[in-house]
């Protein structure tokens, strides 16, 4: 069974001290930092940019998961790779038959590469990706906010991912999900396929980080 990795989203940490936040996630066993990246066109809020990421990366020596949601991923890969993002992720709604090559651009960079999908894309259209793939990504919720509850539509998305993946000699592959974790439904999520769990408001908004992101590891 591939291990669990927690990477909490810093969208949900205080941004007037972001380093201390990453700080304080490396402190108590975050496995990968998640860094939403929206643009304000390909989901309306505006959050950061390859700048924010530059600034924490002394910060930590986690992994840095930046999940791009933007409409125009091409322009920003060589500026997230040089700040410092060690996975890139990309959504086929906005490569659309260029994901693949943008995935190569991305891996040419030294950076581990991931296709996403929105709650309303079939899950089929991440298959062809999974040959270029380092990590593949489904959302549980409608990317651009945070807090939302868990699309149960995900569970058979993650399945069918999964299922695909051993079938075509991925048995290793890191199945990302992100949006409405929290302890009770992780186990769920975890038992369909996923195995890199995103977290924003369940790990800040815990009263016990440490214990909270060892509970959704399943320890």
């Amino acid at each position: 069974m591939l291990e669990t990795k927690i990477a909490p989203s810093i969208l949900a940490g205080n941004f007037s001290c972001i380093g201390e936040e990453v700080e304080r996630l490396t402190a108590n066993g975050a496995d990968l930092v998640h860094c939403d990246v929206m643009d304000g066109n390909f989901v309306p809020p505006i959050t950061f940019g390859a700048q924010m990421v530059e600034s924490i990366r002394p910060h930590t020596a986690l992994g840095l998961d930046c999940h791009l949601m933007v409409a125009r991923p091409e322009t920003q890969i060589e500026s997230f790779a040089r700040a410092g993002a060690d996975i890139i992720s990309i959504h086929v709604e906005a490569c659309g038959k260029n994901t693949v090559r943008l995935m190569r651009k991305i891996k040419e960079w030294g950076v581990r590469a991931c296709a996403v999908v929105n709650p309303e894309t079939p899950v089929e259209r991440l298959f062809d990706t999974v040959e270029e793939a380092d990590m593949l990504l489904v959302m549980s919720v409608h990317p651009g906010w945070g807090g939302q509850k868990f699309i149960a539509g995900t569970y058979e998305k993650l399945r069918k991912l999964r299922a695909f993946c051993i079938a075509n000699g991925k048995e290793e592959m890191d199945i990302e999900v992100d949006g409405g974790v929290t302890s009770q439904n992780v186990k769920e999520i975890v038992a369909a396929g996923a195995n890199v769990i995103v977290a924003g408001s369940a790990v800040f908004r815990s009263v016990d980080m440490r214990g909270t992101i060892a509970e959704l590891r399943g320890e």
